[in-house]
């Protein structure tokens, strides 16, 4: 039977030879990730439930991101809790402070997530790994804990999606533009359950940071998950990271997909979803007249060594506009510290920057970039509700770093090109 890498990654770590979109079916995990929201409540449902011993420490990862360095009390209780269950459980992939990191930039970073893996997480946005050609998706804590103690979960074959993507790039045009343009063309339910899988010569040409900002906001679609067929990009990311095997699967030429669609993206410009929908997307030249108070460069979206880079090409020389905030955020250690050697941190303050250590806070509005009442934001996160980032009439508008660099300096929603 056809099948597509998806169905054939599920069908792996189902032990069976074939399965089919609805089908019902328990799977073994390969990772099981929380963070300090999440896991607290997994932790509280392990212990109710009677257990005192996970399946197995090694795969389990604990990541602290989202209000650590703790923001407050009600903060520190909580990564207490998830401290104490790692070190009682031997959990040994816990990380905090000088090992901390965005968990989805960190897991592939450190090598924790693999080609051909079935990863689940106490995150929504765990469906980022797919960019990496990983079947990654988000659960509740509930289904976190249940995992905990069997190593195993169940899943609903999705239906499959195929997005084929045709043409270059333009200088200032990323996988963040490719998914805001896809997401405004399907809807935010466009994809609802269902498998995004990405290919097409656009795809093959887009770098490893690209492809998982894409697989990232595939649950902004409504996605199930979203997923990039691993090639030579893809070995030479893991190869050196890797510290056990991986497998690369590709859909069969004959699959079946519920649904294909095909862009032609040359001359596509930058484009940017303006509040309240990551679907309210539109090009960059249609918000011109558009000001801003903040904004924020970050996020498992968009805080990789390859996003700092093109803001600080942006950012060289210039300063931000007059009452501008602007917050970058470089996602993990290792990011960090690259963008230190290479000058990027000089160039951000020397703008006028803050540059805050790795968080997940501004993008939930949990802390480090609140906005009041009535402020305006331009944020290369990947959600946009309303209060998304604090108040409730504040307004996010979400884009690639470039432009979220280029509107810092403006003042206004620009594309670099207009400055």
């Amino acid at each position: 039977m056809s099948s597509t890498i998806t169905e054939k990654i599920i069908a792996a770590h189902a032990g069976v030879e074939e399965i089919h979109p609805g089908q019902m079916v328990e799977v073994e995990v390969d990772l099981v990730l929380a963070n300090d929201i999440t896991a607290p409540l997994a932790i509280d449902v392990f212990k109710e439930a009677g257990f005192t011993r996970v399946f197995d420490p090694d795969k389990i990862v604990l990541v602290p991101d989202h209000f650590v360095p703790n923001k407050d009390i009600k903060s520190a209780q909580m990564v207490k809790q998830v401290r104490e269950f790692a070190l009682e459980q031997g959990i040994e992939h816990f990380f905090e402070l000088d090992r901390m990191g965005v968990e989805h930039a960190l897991l592939p970073e450190q090598g924790l997530v693999l080609p051909g893996d079935l990863v689940v997480g106490a995150d929504s946005h765990t469906c980022t790994y797919g960019g990496l050609g990983a079947m990654a998706t988000g659960m509740g804590s509930t289904d976190a804990a249940g995992i905990f103690i069997t190593g195993q979960t169940w899943l609903k074959v999705p239906q499959s999606m195929k997005f084929i993507y045709r043409g270059a790039l333009l200088k200032w045009v990323g996988g963040k533009d490719l998914i805001l343009m896809t997401i405004g063309d399907i809807g935010v339910d466009g994809a609802r359950y269902r498998a995004m899988e990405f290919c097409g010569p656009t795809i093959e040409a887009l770098s490893l940071e690209g492809r998982l900002t894409m697989a990232n906001m595939a649950v902004e679609a409504g996605a199930k998950n979203g997923i990039i067929a691993p090639d030579e990009i893809t070995r030479e990311y893991v190869e050196s990271r890797a510290k056990r095997k991986y497998t690369f699967y590709q859909s069969d030429a004959d699959a079946n997909y519920i649904e294909v669609r095909e862009y032609e993206i040359s001359g596509l410009e930058p484009q940017v979803a303006r509040p309240y929908s990551p679907g309210n997307v539109v090009g960059v030249s249609r918000l011109k007249d558009v000001s801003i108070d903040q904004a924020v460069i970050g996020s498992c979206t968009n805080g990789r060594i390859e996003d700092l880079r093109l803001a600080s090409e942006v950012l060289k020389g210039r300063h931000v506009a007059p009452g501008v905030r602007l917050i970058i955020i470089p996602v993990t250690p290792t990011i960090y510290r690259t963008a230190l050697k290479e000058g990027l941190l000089e160039i951000f303050l020397s703008a006028g920057a803050v540059i805050s250590p790795p968080t997940c806070g501004p993008c939930l509005g949990g802390y480090m970039g609140v906005l009041a009442e009535g402020e305006r934001a331009v944020s290369t996160t990947n959600r946009n509700f309303i209060g998304r980032m604090g108040h409730q009439k504040s307004e996010v508008f979400l884009a690639n770093p470039a432009v979220a660099a280029a509107s810092a300096v403006a003042g206004r929603i620009i594309s670099p090109d207009d400055l």
